[in-house]
């Protein structure tokens, strides 16, 4: 399942003219990471997030959730 943090980083690796091999590498996390980031994956190291979104000069943090009606 596509994320927005996924996307996020995939638009910013391309446009800096990264592979996903030559992120991992700058960010200092493995291959593996950036794939499982860029695919989605649901359980992410918030410390290994915030290395590969610090060379985009991001970090993450709280992001207020709209309430869609479907919470119980």
């Amino acid at each position: 399942m596509k994320t927005a943090l996924g996307e996020f980083i995939k638009l910013r690796r391309r446009q800096a003219g990264l592979t996903q091999e030559e992120l991992a590498y700058k960010a200092g996390v493995g291959l593996r990471f950036i794939r499982d980031m860029e695919q989605g994956k649901e359980s992410l190291r918030l410390d290994k997030v915030n290395q590969v979104l610090g060379l985009f000069n991001h970090e993450a943090g709280p992001v207020l959730k709209i309430n869609t009606g479907h919470e119980s």
